[in-house]
């Protein structure tokens, strides 16, 4: 173990912690929201992130940018972000409302049992993930990172110093925005007449149906603003590491998800506060342990965590969530 290299980069490995874990919560969000409507683990969000990563990582390659492009003014800046943001949420979006539609709709309409709809979302996940697979070679984001799967829009810049403590453009960009996403997607949920439809079905279906609400347009609306955070945290990804390929989502779902139950799964901001943690923690241990056990020590605190705290940390459903 090595504690003077972990005092010695505690401040770079709380900061490159929280930039992940901003990047986990925002997916974690559509795990939680699925999960407090539906009660159903939505296994292919992941993909729906990926797709995400692609969609975003594509445009910029049609408006002329690849790996050996040299991204200049903050206005071009500006441009490719916003393009590979609309990209990024509106291709996760679909992705996620097309989900929704095919694989879980139709079981719902005949009353499948719930092990009916756990094998469909890990057969839809399956799906997406060979289908992007198929075509990577086409595509250009297969084993290796080719120049359509690594385009580096932001470089990355210190740009507050405190002490030893360096925080670059990116980190600040990814950890604002996710926070910011959360708040927003928090106030819609508690404030806005949409939101309260979203609580009242995800905590008394039948009673919410027999005041008017339309479940199956709650429903809808869950998977299209889960799509709409997976589509974000694609692009922050696509920020900070600048590549994207068919097998990308597996493991940040695996932390998402992980997170989303760190947390205490259906509760909004326990999705970001489970994210946040589990990032600092597996930056924490790479630098005490290395970073081979950076993957195990994040799973190591979940399990241990849940053995005394089941509900998670912030274990409120969303459907008695109160602003």
């Amino acid at each position: 173990m090595d504690f003077d290299g972990l005092v010695r980069d505690f401040p770079d490995l709380t900061t490159t912690g929280l930039e992940q874990g901003a990047i986990y919560a925002l997916v974690a969000l559509g795990y939680t929201l699925v999960y407090g409507v539906l009660r159903l683990i939505n296994f292919a969000h992941s993909e729906v992130f990926m797709i995400g990563t692609v969609a975003a990582l594509g445009t910029w390659q049609v408006m002329g940018y690849n790996q050996n492009s040299s991204v200049n003014g903050i206005g071009i800046i500006l441009l490719l972000l916003l393009a590979g943001l609309a990209a990024a949420v509106v291709a996760s979006t679909l992705t996620a409302v097309a989900v929704e539609r095919v694989a879980y709709r139709p079981l719902r309409r005949r009353n499948a049992p719930p092990l009916a709809f756990l094998i469909t979302a890990i057969g839809a996940s399956f799906v997406l993930f060979e289908a992007v697979g198929l075509f990577s070679d086409d595509l250009g984001i297969g084993g290796q990172r080719t120049p359509f799967g690594m385009v580096d829009v932001m470089q990355s810049e210190t740009l507050v110093s405190i002490g030893g403590w360096d925080i670059t453009n990116t980190q600040l960009l990814v950890i604002l925005s996710a926070i910011g996403m959360l708040v927003a997607l928090d106030l819609f949920i508690n404030r806005s007449r949409l939101g309260r439809g979203i609580r009242a079905v995800a905590q008394d279906p039948d009673t919410a149906a027999l005041m008017g609400v339309n479940k199956d347009r709650v429903i809808l609306l869950v998977f299209v603003l889960g799509g709409i955070m997976a589509g974000a945290a694609a692009l922050l990804w696509n920020v900070t590491y600048a590549f994207s390929r068919f097998d990308v989502g597996f493991l940040i779902g695996l932390k998402a998800f992980s997170a989303a139950v760190l947390g205490g799964i259906g509760n909004l901001r326990g999705a970001l506060v489970g994210g946040l943690l589990l990032g600092v923690v597996e930056n924490y241990a790479s630098g005490l342990f290395g970073g081979e056990w950076k993957d195990f020590t994040g799973f190591v605190v979940l399990i241990v965590l849940l053995m005394f705290r089941p509900t998670g940390l912030l274990g409120e459903s969303l459907g008695r969530a109160r602003a």
